[in-house]
């Protein structure tokens, strides 16, 4: 029997499961797809309710999680199979190539600002509104940092050209054209996963013209440009002139609570964000007006309904109980115009700056393969089921592997940490047992 544990993301809530079980003495492995650990919340510039600087709060966590003497981080690796049962489990790790030895690496930059594709590739980490090299550390505060290699645009790999450029500037001697996949297989104990979610791509609601209009833009797309770590510094600005939207639009339930889109669910939280938004366009200029079209609030956690009041009367943001049929465009402005229906006042419109559409909050793309690699279960929208929702809602439906945070359902970063505690208990409570350590009554 192994008393290791694996832990799949590393995300804010793998994290918080790694660190509770580490502290417990427990041996963790946590395996993360991207090049660093942090996750979604890493792209967040505050959280609701208390307005504080996300990435102040998870920094500290990630580099104790990667610098704990009981875990050891992973990244850019993925799980390809798995066998055996708890107590036992026999698992796969490809630990792709970054091209970059870790061990050398000292995150100085060097050959990011070498690289001669440097300024031409579409940075995903800020949602493709700013742009990076093909050799690239993913943001500033990431963990580990080190530079990786895209293999997908570097000249080199895909053309044999510019190798000596990257060398050159590396005095460590970092680079490494000849690294290949590493294949990791362990035993394991107990696993827990906690692969969080993605946003739905409001481009399927044709209404509302994301991907038409310049100036329709998703939420996570505000956070990266309100960010004083994104492509803009923190200034909000237009797409279409770089000039700073006065009137904001915020549509809630975009892709959500839609039989056409699959996902007749509430996600619970795009009310709290989208006030939170609103709160940061006022609090970088108090004559920035902002309205909120939304379905019904559900103000429901701890300090919630009071985030909603002060949204009302300390920042002046304006609710409007609609949900919005269409929105057009001035073609020589670009302004928008936001069509909605009111009760007792009929079809109006509203001409705003901006529109910030709050989408849906989707199944990872990866949760249905890695659930048939487990064995477990996934729930009809393809979220990771728990073998009883009430009484055990961190297992899955294979005893000794558990689940936790937004892989689960959609939920904010208070309840994602809970969930990676709570899951970290459990399998610690599960080996424990099992090595005869302890007796449940």
């Amino acid at each position: 029997m192994s008393e290791d544990v694996l832990i799949i993301g590393g995300g804010v809530c793998g994290i918080q499961a790694a660190l509770d079980l580490g502290d417990k003495g427990f041996n963790v492995w946590m395996v993360e797809k991207e090049p660093s650990i942090g996750g979604r919340m890493a792209l967040l510039d505050k959280v609701f309710p208390t307005n504080d600087c996300s990435i102040c709060i998870l920094a500290p966590k990630m580099i104790t999680c990667f610098n704990h003497p009981k875990v050891n981080v992973l990244t850019c690796s993925e799980v390809e199979h798995v066998t055996g049962s708890a107590g036992n489990f026999e698992v796969t790790i490809r630990k792709k190539a970054r091209y970059v030895d870790e061990k050398k690496c000292t995150g100085c930059d060097a050959c990011t600002q070498a690289c001669v594709l440097k300024g031409k590739i579409p940075d995903e980490w800020n949602e493709g509104f700013g742009t990076r090299s093909a050799a690239y550390i993913p943001f500033m505060q990431a963990v580990p940092r080190v530079a990786i290699i895209d293999s997908e645009k570097c000249l080199y790999l895909t053309k044999k050209k510019c190798k000596k450029e990257c060398e050159a500037a590396c005095q460590r001697g970092a680079i490494d054209f000849d690294m290949t996949d590493e294949i990791i297989t362990r035993k394991f104990g107990a696993i827990i996963v906690a692969i969080g979610l993605v946003m739905f791509d409001p481009s399927e609601v044709t209404e509302y013209g994301y991907g038409r209009f310049d100036n329709v833009i998703h939420s996570m797309e505000y956070e990266r440009l309100i960010n004083a770590s994104g492509p803009t510094g923190g200034h909000l600005k237009r797409k279409s002139d770089g000039e700073r939207p006065k009137r904001i639009a915020y549509i809630q339930c975009v892709g959500a609570r839609d039989l056409r889109t699959g996902h007749p669910y509430c996600c619970s939280v795009c009310c709290m964000y989208a006030t939170k938004d609103a709160m940061l366009a006022y609090m970088h200029h108090d004559d920035t007006e902002n309205y909120i079209f939304y379905t019904d609030l559900r103000a429901f956690g701890r300090g919630f309904d009071e985030y909603i009041r002060r949204g009302a009367q300390e920042y002046k943001i304006k609710y409007i109980r609609s949900r919005p049929g269409e929105i057009t465009e001035d073609p020589i402005s670009k302004n928008l115009y936001v069509w909605y229906d009111t009760p007792g006042k009929g079809v109006s419109s509203m001409e705003v700056d901006m529109v910030v559409l709050s989408t849906a909050f989707v199944p990872n793309p990866s949760a249905k393969r890695l659930a048939q690699i487990l064995g477990v279960e996934v729930d009809e929208y393809g979220f990771f089921k728990a073998s009883d929702d009430l009484l055990a809602p961190m297992d899955s439906t294979v005893p000794g592997i558990f689940i936790a945070g937004a892989c689960t359902r959609p939920m904010d970063v208070t309840d994602a940490v809970t969930q990676g505690g709570a899951a970290a208990d459990r399998a610690a409570q599960v080996l424990t047992e099992a090595a005869g350590k302890i007796t449940v009554a």
